[in-house]
């Protein structure tokens, strides 16, 4: 089946013109156009789109109304009132008391403010100044005027909208119906969240997440069951999704594999239009239509899948409910590593946001396909061009918000060294402080250290053995930022060891044993703090790093490392007791070593620093990283070292 049905026409189609082209080939069909109009309460109303201009019934006020507590009178009696003359009026005959909001007594035109009137008696009241026509009342049709339009056609009904529908006396109105998207989860390999997993099984969440953005753009939403890779199974589900909705969405089995069955199935039922954009990730999306319906083929990788569904079938689903997609909020920002891309493609690079100093710093993320937390982690999204190959670290770049530019400005920039002990303090400080956010971005200790030379980051956690005097951090911070007033606050003092299989099945007791025939080691990245202590105990023992199978395979933090050994794909890799006990792992203790937090003294008294200090400080947080394992207190938000002030340089 998979032979017959097999079908490789991948294209390279620069993504705006296939959007381009997509959008003007569903026009033709009437595809892009909204369903019949229905109508609603004007109370269940808001998040819906007009079909049609909305005119008020009766005008707001529809009487004429007393605007403030006082006195209704004719404001023609009032005339020559002075405080060296003043006028009285009698209660009942020529000045009738009311409320705010109350009828205007027939003949009255205007109100006196209660706190403006004098009592000579209980029967009069009297007034030094005269009221001229209509002060203090609101009018027939002050705010809204029977017959004026309240809200266009096309329009996003907000919650403001209906108390201005209710008020033309407006109760039901018209609006375009959600377009119905049916997502099609599809794989042989995809099982459902929450059971049991076997070697193989994927989770499938990607119809979750593209629901939920379906849904929040307008749409309502159905979810067909999972399909297996099955084609009759799958030309069944996709035509009854087709009879039943406005638009279908295939996931998975876009690309040209064996069991890749997308664009053959909307080429039988329909046309494809597109297959194949210039993208990455996302390249192979497909852009279709099955009886005169948007059929989109997205691919199965969960960034590949958000960001062609972004790119394209939010148009498809706006156009559908008369709206255009809103442009993104851009901020200009510096990037704070090299990105290199290949020619000829756009690349949407997840990156991470920070403003330091009076620079907003871009931080890329992991660029692979599959990665759904760097997305979950991204401020923002920088795109390069298809006729670039990338851009230089300190190059200023646009950046596609993702997150509200306040939360940026908010955000705790720390880079260098990983340790787990940073995720507890991040969730620390969010519970503490809401309005604030840490990112960390793991380039390892020295990679932390430059940042900071650099001005890039607020602080840097950092671990760097100096091998000729056994201290931690201070020569290093001598030497690469000499001449800057910096402070190294202790974090915490943790175990490095060896991180093994359950039992050590290999029997790994010392450095010695990572030179053996039968095991597979898994390294740090260079400047890593992990690996300066590594090889200085190589060193120190006379071990050729080529002796070592795996010396050269790297991974950039202590749970890589550690997820490395469970997997299998190595039976040992150095790193923290906390990593090898989050996995069920074992461990063999090598050393104790010191995690600082290097802080230039120019962002000392910064909110940025200020709320992290609050929470070192804090003995939940403290009690939080114990329970980690591998973790000793004593030091924490001590400062373990100040640098000289001789010579600083402060920018």
């Amino acid at each position: 089946m998979a032979a017959t049905r097999q079908r490789a026409f991948l294209t390279e189609t620069p993504w705006e013109e296939a959007l381009a082209g997509y959008l003007e080939f569903l026009r033709k069909r009437g595809a892009l156009e909204p369903g019949p109009p229905e109508e609603v309460p004007v109370i269940e109303a808001a998040g819906r789109v007009t079909a049609a201009p909305v005119f008020a019934r009766v005008s707001s006020p529809h009487f004429h109304a007393a605007a403030m507590d006082g006195f209704a009178v004719r404001s023609r009696e009032t005339f020559g009132a002075a405080e060296n003359q003043p006028v009285q009026l009698k209660i009942g005959v020529q000045a009738f008391p009311v409320d705010t909001g109350d009828v205007m007594p027939e003949g009255c035109d205007a109100v006196i403010m209660i706190e403006d009137v004098h009592f000579p008696d209980e029967d009069t009241i009297e007034i030094i100044a005269a009221a001229f026509p209509w002060q203090n009342v609101r009018v027939i049709g002050e705010d809204i005027v029977a017959t004026e339009l309240i809200v266009p056609a096309n329009h996003l009904i907000r919650p403001i909208d209906i108390g201005g529908l209710l008020a033309g006396g407006v109760t039901h109105v018209p609006v375009h119906p959600r377009p119905r998207v049916t997502f099609i989860p599809t794989g042989t390999e995809v099982v459902e969240p929450g059971g049991e997993l076997k070697p193989g099984d994927i989770v499938e969440y990607n119809t979750r997440v593209l629901g939920s953005l379906a849904r929040e753009w307008g749409a309502e939403v159905i979810r067909h069951p999972i399909v297996p890779d099955d084609y009759p199974r799958l030309r069944e589900a996709l035509a009854q999704a087709v009879a039943s909705s406005d638009i279908v969405v295939l996931n998975a089995g876009a690309s040209a594999g064996r069991e890749d069955f997308s664009a053959a199935l909307i080429s039988d039922l329909g046309s494809v239009h597109i297959h194949g954009v210039a993208t990455k990730p996302g390249k192979p999306v497909i852009l279709g239509a099955i009886d005169n319906k948007p059929v989109f083929g997205i691919p199965g990788y969960p960034v590949s899948a958000v960001l062609t569904f972004e790119l394209f079938a939010k148009p498809v689903i706006f156009a559908k409910l008369g709206r255009s997609v809103p442009p993104p909020s851009r901020i200009k920002a510096m990037l704070s590593r090299r990105v290199v891309s290949p020619a000829g493609v756009d690349e949407f690079v997840r990156v991470k946001l920070g403003k330091v100093g009076d620079k907003v710093i871009a931080t890329p993320l992991g660029r692979g396909a599959g990665l759904i937390l760097t997305l979950i982690r991204a401020d923002g999204i920088l795109r390069v061009p298809r006729f670039t190959e990338g851009f230089e670290a300190g190059q200023e770049v646009t950046v596609d918000l993702v997150r509200p530019v306040n939360e940026i400005e908010e955000t705790t920039v720390v880079i260098g060294s990983h340790d787990i002990a940073l995720d507890v303090l991040a969730n620390f400080l969010k519970v503490k402080h809401p309005e604030a956010s840490l990112s960390s971005a793991h380039v390892g200790s020295l990679g932390g250290l430059l940042a900071l030379e650099r001005g890039e980051a607020h602080m840097a956690g950092t671990h760097l053995l100096d091998e000729e005097t056994g201290e931690y951090n201070v020569s290093y911070v001598r030497k690469y930022l000499a001449g800057r007033g910096v402070k190294l606050v202790n974090l915490a003092y943790r175990e490095q060891g060896f991180i093994v299989a359950p039992g050590n099945p290999k029997g790994i007791k010392g450095f010695p044993d990572l030179a053996r025939d039968d095991i597979r080691f898994v390294n740090r990245q260079r400047g890593a703090g992990t690996r300066v202590l590594l090889d200085y105990h190589l060193k120190q023992l006379g071990i050729d790093p080529r002796c070592i199978n795996g010396y050269t395979r790297e991974e950039y933090t202590h749970m890589a490392v550690a997820a490395a050994v469970a997997s299998g794909a190595c039976d040992v890799g150095l790193g923290i007791r906390a990593a090898a006990a989050a996995l069920g792992l074992g461990f063999v203790p090598v050393a104790e070593e010191r995690y600082d937090l290097c802080i230039p003294d120019m962002f000392w008294e910064t909110p940025q620093v200020t709320r992290v200090m609050e929470v070192l400080a804090d003995p939940a947080f403290r009690e939080a990283v114990r329970r980690l394992g591998g973790y000793d207190l004593r030091d924490c938000g001590k400062v373990v070292y100040r640098s000289s002030d001789v010579g600083r340089r402060t920018s």
